[in-house]
Formats: structure tokens, sequence, C-alpha cells
């Protein structure tokens, strides 16, 4: 294990945005399951194992703490919805061969990030985040145009997982107990939804324990990712974070062309650029910035 504190942010970072990035490999070993059944199992199990995990970073104190808060609850309960959406949206995404558009969804969210920023909280924006939302915009209709249809598997996760963001980011709570309440607010859905399925006999998870398995590690997979970012934010840069983001969306790209083989033809290919040359932008006014900052601070 890395001392460096850098190097333990970077490791941690890179374990977080390299899960998420696989994600679709390990969602395609569920795709013979009811897209809603994984659904509820990743909420269910993603509750008990982050409860598991606050009891041996003995961290409940903090948590009951948070959970006896109003403002926190309603807050997280809107997030939770959100996040419901937006992991529905990807497990569909997955099980109907549209990784490509998971891709370009969580590529646009960065871009989504400051359009929210700028309607929601009133921020100022420089000239490369303007142009960068531009580029990203003309990507965007260039799929609606040249496609004839809209990409909405993309923009659904895209702005579900942006808004959740900013939601997260102004709600008083720590990573590890916002999702232990996000998923407490969705357990009563998913326990009715696979009482019903008991009910019906359409069950999976007490007919076999080869699908119990994997319906329990949905859960699992979705709550150690976010413990790994956790921790890299603590010891990293915001700056090294935000480049390290483009890791996941470039993973499900190659994941979708390479080893699915998904059509990506040249109207594709046109409308990824025009997103990558807004990241471009983005990233590297970011950087500009930064530098002139430092230089003032050094005047």
């Amino acid at each position: 294990m890395p001392t460096n504190t850098a190097q333990q942010g970077l490791l941690y970072a890179l374990i977080a945005y390299g899960l998420w990035g696989f994600f679709p490999l390990f969602f395609k070993q569920v795709t013979d399951l009811p897209e809603l059944e994984v659904l509820a199992h990743r909420v269910i199990w993603a509750c008990v194992f982050t409860g598991v995990v606050l009891t041996l970073m003995r961290s409940w104190k903090t948590t009951v703490t948070h959970l006896k808060n109003i403002r926190v609850w309603a807050a997280l309960t809107f997030s939770a919805l959100l996040i419901a959406i937006n992991w529905g949206v990807f497990i569909y995404a997955v099980g109907e061969g549209q990784v490509l558009a998971s891709s370009l969804g969580y590529f646009l969210t960065p871009l989504v990030n400051v359009l929210l920023g700028t309607l929601v909280l009133g921020e100022k924006q420089d000239k490369f985040r303007k142009f960068a939302l531009v580029l990203a915009t003309v990507g965007v209709l260039w799929q609606i145009i040249a496609l004839g249809e809209l990409p909405w598997i993309s923009l659904v996760l895209a702005s579900t997982f942006g808004v959740y963001g900013l939601v997260r980011k102004q709600a008083p709570v720590d990573t590890l107990s916002g999702l232990l309440i996000e998923t407490l607010v969705l357990c009563p859905i998913a326990f009715a939804y696979w009482y019903w399925l008991l009910d019906t006999g359409q069950d999976h998870f007490m007919e076999s324990s080869f699908d119990a398995g994997r319906l329990v590690a949905m859960g699992i997979l979705t709550s150690v990712p976010l413990l790994a970012f956790a921790a890299a934010a603590q010891r990293l840069s915001l700056t090294v974070v935000g480049f390290l983001t483009y890791m996941a969306p470039t993973c499900h790209f190659l994941l979708a062309v390479f080893l699915y083989n998904e059509p990506f033809g040249t109207h594709q290919l046109i409308s990824f650029a025009l997103i990558w040359a807004a990241l471009v932008v983005f990233s590297g006014g970011a950087l500009f910035n930064k530098g002139n900052e430092a230089q003032k601070k050094a005047g």
C-alpha cells in the first residue's frame, strides 16, 4: 500500500473509476434477469453492505445524527429517486446493447454540471466553459438531426447524475451515510417489488443460489467504488479528480466499440468528437485559470 497521501488517493481513484468503467462487464452478467429485479436487489444489498461497512468502521454515531435530520431526509429522498432512475436506465442500456449511449451520457455529465451551476446556482462561467457547452450542444444536436433520434439514454443518464451531484453537494451529509439513507428511502419500494415477485412466482433470488449471488454482487459493486471515491476525494485535488472522471466513460466507450461491437459510424464519431472537444476545452480552461490564479498569488 502506498504511504504517500497523493499516491494513496490515486490508488483509491483508480479503484473507483476502474470499477465504474467496467460496470458494463459486470452488469452484462445479469442481462438474463428482469431489469427491475436487478435494480431492486441492487438497492437492497447496497443498503445492507453499507450498513456492514458503517459497523466495521464504527461510524454509526455520525450516521445516526444524519438520520435524525429532516433536512437530510428531504434532500436525499429527492437524490434517491434520481439515482434510482440513473441506475435503472444504466441497467437497461447495458441489457439492450446501448453501452455506447451510456458512455456518451457520462461524458456529458461534467458539462451538465456547468449548465446546472449557471442556471441553478447563478455561477458565472468563463469563455472556455461557455464554448464547451456550445460544442456539447452541437454534438447532441448532430445525433438528433443526422441519426433522426433523440439520444434519450445519454441525456437521462447525464441529467439525472448531474442533478444528483448538485443535490448531494448541498446536502450536509457524508458519502457513506448518504448512500445508506438513499437506499433506505428506496428499500420499501424494492422490498414491495420483491414480495410481488415472490407472490407471483417470478422471483429468481430464492430459486437459484447462482442468481442470488449475482444479485447480491450487484449491490456490493454499487457501494465499493463510492467508498473508494470518497477516500480519493479526501487525498487528491479537485483538478486531478476532475480529469480522472473521464476514465469511466472512456472504458464504457472502448468496451462498446471493441468488445460488444456496437454500431459506431461516421455520425456517431462526429458527435463524440464534438463532445470530446468540449471536454478538452473545459479541462484546458480549468488548467489555464488555475495557472493564472497561481501566478497572481505568486505575484
